[in-house]
């Protein structure tokens, strides 16, 4: 075979059922290669940022990498945000790009850039496959690393010239990783810290979502954990749903406030004097908002050491699986009194006001989907309304991208999300910013026949920085701009549109849309003046 032969049987190897990318002149080697699988469904998209976050949601939600793959130049460089946001968001991805023959690539050439040298800063590892028989340890390497904890993207580059060559290999078997067990002795010292706090609380992240989608039963742990105990648990917006929102110890998440925001979660975590934090990312929320003067106790559970940061000195670190380590706790750390019931601050729809408050729209929205759908929220002001305001009663129901957060990733995000998991209902929950820009992969939607809802909250602005501006400056610019009738866009791409024209007329029209056969666009008008409410809101000083 040639090496393009191999590499897509490394892929098969891997266990890959999709490819997500645009054909090239250096990929035509590698495309008809994927052609010719038997295993693996080339998803052929309409721009290379769409690729590259399908490939980021469908890792995050299977725990197994996503792939994307362009051509080199600017096909490469179109994927970059979205490695880059697999990477800070902690979802395995292998991108593979295509490049110019080897004799090229000393010297100025046609559409010839450093992709290895560009890709580095927002990748855990890349390589350039220069030698045939070195494909399958190349390949072996970049999914390991990539799933491997923190898990991100990896990167691999196949000159044109190479993927023609013929080669005598085969793929390396596959070995699956299980951390360790914690030292008993931090098991130990993590148990009396817990018992020896006056106001201790639990900070959950994304890392526990993590584990138990790659099959280790982290959500099950915690959850065993925090009921025994009774400890006052928060979650970052990452980590939403692995403690069911219901439960008596849960306190709203948190992942954008700053002091004096009106959230419980932030007044247990300001009285706390100590914090358990569990599969917790620095990425996710910085521990100076919570922890300014690093005054606080820490006690570090995950399956990696903790990162280094002033406000984040850890008094024990219990590293090893995390199910097995919230086990090894649950026998040694003391019950507390029962908490009693706490008010769900914000979780209200909201008056009847039209053009609608998106509160308002967040809980018709919780109202229409059943416990098992996907919402994928793309970046703006929606986004910190939903991370607030959603309940989530399992874990990778609600996908936010906080650690890059880059806007354009929820409708690209659906579409993967539906190969992941065909038989849930999935929601694209959009500003009308953000879904404009990768608004062509609804074709790649249709063509697919994935069934998925893009709810755009429709205010002709940029709400956060709108909001931002107001609040530093006193005065706004630069923030606004024109739509389309997006009922008319959504039929035009052979789409079913709906307008939401009352706020009585929003929830009949989400289950009315959540009902259609493939996707379909909801378009709901909201009032930009609740947004910069909201801005008044979070970065009060109080």
């Amino acid at each position: 075979m040639n090496v393009a032969e191999l590499v897509v049987r490394c892929l098969e190897n891997e266990g890959v059922h999709h490819v997500f990318g645009l054909p090239g002149e250096e990929t035509l080697a590698l495309g008809l290669a994927l052609e010719d699988s038997a295993q693996i469904q080339s998803v052929v998209v309409r721009h290379e940022q769409g690729a590259a976050f399908m490939a980021d949601v469908y890792g995050r939600l299977s725990s197994y990498p996503g792939v994307c793959l362009a051509t080199l130049g600017p096909g490469a460089t179109n994927l970059l945000t979205g490695v880059a946001d697999a990477t800070l968001d902690r979802a395995p991805l292998v991108a593979i790009t295509g490049q110019a023959g080897l004799e090229r690539i000393h010297k100025e050439s046609h559409q010839y850039v450093d992709v290895l040298a560009m890709f580095a800063p927002v990748v855990k590892w890349n390589a350039r496959i220069e030698l045939p028989e070195t494909t399958p340890e190349i390949m072996r390497k970049a999914f390991r690393l990539a799933r491997l904890e923190k898990p991100g993207a990896t990167h691999v580059e196949l000159p044109e010239d190479v993927a023609e060559r013929e080669v005598r290999a085969r793929p390396i078997e596959v070995r699956r990783t299980k951390y360790g067990a914690a030292r008993d002795d931090a098991v130990k010292s993590a148990a009396d810290a817990i018992n020896e706090a006056t106001h201790p609380i639990a900070l959950v992240g994304n890392g526990v979502v993590r584990r138990d989608a790659a099959g280790h039963s982290a959500v099950a742990a915690l959850r065993r954990f925090i009921t025994a105990i009774r400890l006052p648990t928060t979650h970052t917006f990452m980590a939403k749903g692995a403690l069911d929102d219901r439960d008596p110890n849960a306190l709203p998440a948190v992942g954008l406030q700053r002091k004096g925001a009106d959230l419980a979660s932030l007044e247990e975590l300001e009285q706390a004097d100590l914090v358990v934090a569990i599969g917790y990312d620095l990425v996710e929320w910085a521990p100076s908002l919570w922890n300014p003067k690093g005054s606080k106790r820490v006690v570090h559970v995950d399956s990696t050491p903790a990162e280094v940061d002033a406000s984040y000195l850890s008094a024990v670190e219990v590293v090893g699986e995390i199910a097995d380590s919230l086990d090894a706790l649950l026998p040694l750390v003391k019950p507390r009194a029962a908490i009693s019931p706490r008010p769900r601050d914000l979780r209200v729809p909201g008056d009847d006001a039209f053009p609608l408050w998106p509160r308002r729209v967040v809980a018709e929205l919780r109202a229409a989907m059943p416990d098992e759908g996907i919402v994928i929220s793309d970046v703006g002001a929606h986004k910190v309304w939903l991370s607030r305001l959603f309940p989530a009663h399992q874990p990778n129901t609600v996908i936010i991208a906080n650690g890059y957060a880059p806007m354009g990733i929820a409708l690209p995000g659906a579409i993967a999300a539906k190969l992941v998991y065909p038989e849930r209902k999935v929601v694209a929950f959009c500003g009308d910013g953000g879904f404009l820009m990768n608004v062509q992969e609804l074709e790649t939607a249709k063509r697919l026949g994935t069934s998925f809802v893009c709810v755009v909250l429709v205010d002709g602005r940029y709400g956060v920085i709108e909001a931002n501006q107001e609040r530093r400056f006193g005065r706004s610019g630069g923030i606004a701009f024109g739509n389309p009738d997006l009922v008319q866009l959504a039929r035009a791409f052979g789409l079913a549109g709906h307008a939401v024209v009352s706020a009585a007329d929003l929830g009949p029209t989400l289950r009315r849309a959540l009902a259609d056969e493939g996707p379909s666009i909801v378009a709901v008008p909201i009032d930009p003046e609740e947004n910069r409410k909201l801005g008044d809101e979070l970065y009060a000083t109080g």
